[in-house]
């Protein structure tokens, strides 16, 4: 089995915004897997958050063996973006052996379209109000906050979409005081859901304060061995394939979480089609999707997903599985 490893660089349509800072640009890795006459590939994000970058995960892929399987991949790299990429191209690689697609592999019902968020970057309180006018038509706005004066947004971001759900991601910048007076104003703007408030090394305070409106794990949720220092933390958990290490263990935590109580949202960085298509599969039946990393950019990649008033469509087997 032979792997080829490349940067890619796809520019996004407007810079994005987080806490961390910004970007114009998603750099991704494309895996490609060449075994038996057959070409496949996977797709992940190096995410400085989690010590990781375009060079170190490139590094990791590299020093494979030169034969393994889905199984043993799973040991032969942690969870993070590394794994995930192979992982998925493992997978596209049975699919298109066996001429099925990945979900009837994996014993699914076929996959149908859901509901994504769209995400508005965090700006400032009137560049927020004229973005979220922008995309009222929407039906779920997911709004990156962060700040120790994120009300403002808050409040601008509903007034320009009064009938959008809406919730929120705080990627780790509040304090327990500040998500603690944020927490009443949220529910009464019709805020559903907020995501990952507190750091991740900081979060036990979550257990102590009270949580009005439904609190999703980001940061603190990677694999199932998260699962245990979330109770009465959380009440959803945020499964994204980069920090899973690929659609094996996304499926395991998944069904993990439900086991134990958790919701389920599905999200994403910020990526092409080819990432998001497996994401959709794992999608199917959860709580909250968050799978709008190629609505942010300038160009896709071809056998792009289609997206429509229905949601996302699950990929064709031009694209992935």
């Amino acid at each position: 089995m032979q792997i080829v490893v490349t940067q890619d660089t796809f520019p996004l349509a407007e810079p994005f915004t987080i806490s961390r800072g910004s970007k114009t640009e998603a750099r991704v890795l494309t895996v490609r897997l060449a075994a038996n006459g057959a070409m496949v590939w996977g797709e992940c994000v190096p995410y400085a958050r989690y010590g990781e970058s375009p060079d170190s995960v490139t590094a990791r892929i590299e020093a494979l063996p030169e034969t393994f399987t889905r199984a043993e991949l799973q040991e032969l790299l942690p969870a993070g973006a590394a794994r995930n990429a192979v992982d998925c191209a493992l997978w596209d690689l049975a699919a298109k052996r066996a001429d099925k697609r990945v979900w009837q592999l994996a014993g699914l019902p076929t996959p149908k379209p859901v509901i994504t968020a769209y995400t508005l970057s965090l700006d400032t309180p009137e560049n927020m109000r004229a973005a979220a006018a922008k995309h009222a038509r929407r039906p779920l706005l997911k709004i990156k906050l962060g700040t120790p004066d994120d009300m403002p947004r808050i409040e601008a971001v509903r007034d320009g979409a009064p009938n959008a759900r809406i919730i929120v991601d705080a990627n780790e910048g509040w304090t327990a005081d500040i998500y603690a007076d944020l927490a009443p104003h949220l529910v009464r703007l019709g805020v559903e859901l907020v995501e990952q408030p507190l750091p991740a090394d900081a979060d036990d305070m979550l257990a102590e304060i009270a949580r009005p409106l439904p609190v999703c794990a980001d940061e603190s949720c990677h694999d199932r061995a998260s699962l245990p220092g979330l109770k009465g933390k959380y009440d959803l958990v945020n499964i994204k394939l980069d920090k899973t290490g690929g659609l094996t263990e996304a499926l395991a935590l998944k069904k993990a979480a439900h086991a134990q109580g958790f919701g389920i949202m599905v999200g994403c960085m910020v990526g092409t089609s080819l990432a998001m298509g497996p994401a959709v599969v794992l999608a199917q039946g959860a709580a909250v999707t968050d799978l709008d990393g190629p609505l942010l950019l300038a160009e896709d990649r071809p056998h792009a997903l289609v997206y429509d008033a229905k949601g996302v469509h699950p990929p064709s087997a031009f694209l992935w599985g």
